[in-house]
C-alpha cells in the first residue's frame, strides 16, 4: 500500500506541476491585461480537484448552512496537514482568499498567481509588514472577499490546538466581518509532517455558526479568539463527518 501511495504521490506532484506550468502563465497574463481574476479561481479549483483525485483524497462537509450568504467572512480553521489548505479551498467557498505564510513567496509562479488572485502573504517575523498585510486583508474583506486563515500559524503535531495568532482576528474586527469556525480532521493520516507521501484518506470538514465581530473593537480581540477556539474545539469533539 505504501508503494502505491508513493507512486500516486509522484504522479500527483508531476501532474499538478505541469498543470501549473502550462496554465498559470497565460492565466496570469490575462489577469494582468484585463484586471479580471474569476478565471484564476476556476483554474485553481480545477487544479485542486486534479491533485485530490490523483492522490485519492476525498472530503465530507457538514455545516454548509452556516456559510454566510451575501457576506464576506473570515473562515478560521485548525491546521493538521499540508492537505488542509487545498481541501478547504475546494470545500468551503468558491472564491476563498487565503492569508498565507510569506515563505511561499519563494515559489515564483505560485506566489504570482496568489497575488493576482487576491491572496495576501503575511510575514509574522516582521511586525510592520504583518500589520500592512492585515490592513490589506481588512480592505479586501470590506470589498466583498472572504478569507481563510490558520490561526495556529503552523501544523499541530497532535490533536491539541496550538496557541492562536491574533492577526486574522484583528483583520476580521477591522472589517467588521464574521468569523466562521472550521474544524478539519483526517489530513494528518494523509501527510505525516516531514513526509512527501500522500496517502488516500477521507478528510472531514465541519463548518460552525458565524461569530459576529460587528460592533467589536480591537480591545475585544482576545474574547473573539477565545470564543472561536471554543467553537473549533467543540466541532473537533464531534468527530469526523
Amino acid at each position: 500500500m505504501l508503494l502505491i501511495a508513493a507512486v500516486r504521490s509522484i504522479l500527483t506532484y508531476v501532474a499538478v506541476s505541469l498543470y501549473v506550468l502550462v496554465v498559470a502563465p497565460p492565466a496570469m497574463l490575462a489577469a494582468a491585461l484585463f484586471g479580471a481574476k474569476e478565471h484564476l479561481y476556476v483554474l485553481g479549483h480545477a487544479g485542486v480537484r486534479l491533485g485530490l483525485a490523483l492522490s485519492g483524497i476525498q472530503y465530507h462537509v457538514a455545516g454548509r448552512e452556516h456559510v454566510p450568504r451575501g457576506r464576506s467572512a473570515v473562515y478560521c480553521s485548525n491546521h493538521q496537514s499540508n492537505v488542509d489548505p487545498p481541501v478547504l479551498f475546494e470545500a468551503v467557498h468558491p472564491r476563498l482568499h487565503i492569508l498565507y505564510k510569506a515563505e511561499l513567496e519563494s515559489i515564483p509562479i505560485l506566489a504570482r498567481a496568489f497575488r493576482y488572485g487576491g491572496f495576501i502573504p503575511i510575514d509574522r517575523r516582521n511586525k510592520e509588514a504583518a500589520m500592512r498585510s492585515i490592513e490589506a486583508g481588512a480592505a479586501s474583506i470590506r470589498a466583498g472577499n472572504s478569507f481563510l486563515i490558520f490561526p495556529e500559524g503552523t501544523r499541530s503535531r497532535t490533536a491539541d490546538l496550538l496557541p492562536f495568532k491574533k492577526g486574522g482576528f484583528i483583520m476580521a474586527i477591522k472589517a467588521q466581518a464574521p468569523v466562521v469556525p472550521v474544524a478539519v480532521q483526517g489530513g494528518r493520516d494523509s501527510m505525516h509532517k516531514g513526509s512527501w507521501i500522500i496517502r488516500p484518506v477521507i478528510v472531514s470538514v465541519r463548518i460552525g455558526a458565524p461569530i459576529e465581530s460587528a460592533g467589536l473593537t480591537l480591545d475585544r480581540r482576545d474574547a473573539l479568539i477565545a470564543e472561536t477556539r471554543r467553537q473549533i474545539t467543540g466541532l473537533l469533539a464531534q468527530g469526523p463527518v
